[in-house]
């Protein structure tokens, strides 16, 4: 598989499938990515190799087309119309490979009156209704991190498109382009809540509904000490046991009687607040009641039930999830640490025999001869173009202009800032 090197969903996507086998070839461009953190650390480029190719160089587009032409799967994240530009569109890559399984990654889709405009995953989880769901009926909406857009509504529907779209080719079917917007990934989550919205069962307000903190038991609750406590009692046998164990008082509200929702929030969180999170975790642990302590990243992974199951894992001190889902017969693996880019440029060249590789392009004007031209290379490492073949994705991002990025997760270079120790 190629992948064409960016940020934010589309290098998550790439990394899920390379936990789960395949062999990936992340394309950057010379000098890396702008994210602003050591390569070797960016957890998202585990399990693949890297090779520099400069897009933008005679004989680059060349290159990457070469390794298209040889893998099962290439994925883009640019602002539509730039691979294009770049001589690595679809047209171009399905005209060597008519197996091959394009996949584009945006926010805002190819097509439709935002499609060429910046945005990130803020913006896209607001324009799909998303957002509006999230948060206090009486406060702002609540920012759940890049997880619920980049990832869920995009990376995930990106991966989920390419494995269809293989099981098309592995039947005999042609390759063919898969358009992953996280607007429509984020609004097809929202496809129970449409359902119940249409039935009457949901109110298009923020807070007041069953799932969404409205409901007093499936909410969150500060302690003593400033911790939180997460209830998600709904089933009245489970809540009989938060009941129990709290205790609730004889005098709390029924909890059918939607009015007096308010009273009931009040009682539990009044007990709540008389102890400490995890002298509550530690009533609740183990029980049905539906309860559990609010635990940072780093207290979940010290957390028992996750390092029982090696959720998350620490290979040379860097700790990560580990791969999933898990499979019985074909399980996934952490194979190679976070590539640093262009680090297995000659390996890729010779494995995947794609001679241009090794031959370094530069820029117009630099004098020399581009890397990539000429035709479509014999595949020494005996893969084909078929199901069967390694899949590839060469840099995207990384090998366009800053402002001409994809809508995913943003359009412009990133340089974070360090984050405060504690």
């Amino acid at each position: 598989m190629v992948e064409l090197a960016g940020i934010g969903p589309a290098p998550f996507a790439a990394m899920l499938l390379a936990d789960l086998g395949a062999d990936v070839v992340r394309v950057d461009r010379p000098g890396g990515q702008p994210l602003g953190i050591d390569p070797a650390l960016d957890v998202t480029n585990r399990n693949k190799r890297s090779v520099e190719v400069d897009l933008k160089a005679p004989g680059g587009a060349a290159a990457v087309l070469d390794l298209a032409a040889v893998a099962d799967v290439l994925l883009e994240g640019f602002r539509p119309g730039v691979a294009e530009r770049l001589g690595v569109g679809p047209e171009e890559a399905l005209g060597r490979n008519p197996r091959l399984v394009y996949g584009r990654m945006t926010g805002w889709g190819q097509d439709g009156p935002l499609a060429g405009s910046a945005g990130h995953d803020i913006g896209y989880l607001a324009t799909a209704g998303t957002l509006g769901l999230i948060g206090p009926a009486d406060g702002p909406p609540a920012i759940p991190a890049n997880l619920l857009g980049d990832y869920a509504g995009g990376s995930l529907y990106l991966v989920s498109g390419v494995l269809a779209a293989l099981l098309h080719v592995g039947r005999g079917g042609a390759g063919q382009v898969v358009d992953a917007a996280i607007v429509d990934g984020a609004a097809h989550l929202g496809a129970m809540l449409w359902g119940m919205l249409g039935a009457g069962a949901w109110r298009d307000a923020r807070g007041g509904n069953l799932l969404d903190g409205g409901c007093p038991y499936y909410a969150v609750y500060a302690t003593a000490d400033g911790g939180w406590m997460a209830v998600g009692a709904l089933e009245e046998r489970f809540y009989a046991e938060f009941a129990r164990l709290l205790p609730l008082p004889a005098h709390a509200p029924d909890r059918a009687d939607v009015r007096r929702w308010p009273e009931l929030r009040a009682v539990i969180a009044e007990r709540f607040a008389e102890r400490d999170r995890d002298a509550w975790a530690a009533v609740f642990e183990g029980t049905d009641a539906c309860v559990a302590p609010v635990l940072s990243l780093r207290e979940a992974a010290a957390h028992p039930h996750l390092a029982a199951r090696g959720t998350l894992v620490a290979p040379g001190g860097l700790t990560q999830p580990a791969p999933a889902p898990r499979f019985s017969r074909t399980p996934g693996a952490l194979r190679r640490p976070p590539a640093a880019p262009g680090a297995h440029t000659a390996e890729v060249a010779e494995d995947w025999g794609v001679p241009a590789l090794a031959r370094p392009a530069r820029a117009p004007g630099a004098g020399a001869t581009g890397a990539g031209a000429g035709a479509r290379p014999a595949n020494a490492s005996g893969r084909g173009n078929g199901p069967d073949g390694a899949a590839r994705s060469p840099g995207g991002d990384s090998n366009g202009d800053p402002n001409e990025d994809r809508g995913g997760s943003g359009n412009a270079e990133h340089h974070l800032p360090r984050a405060a120790e504690g």
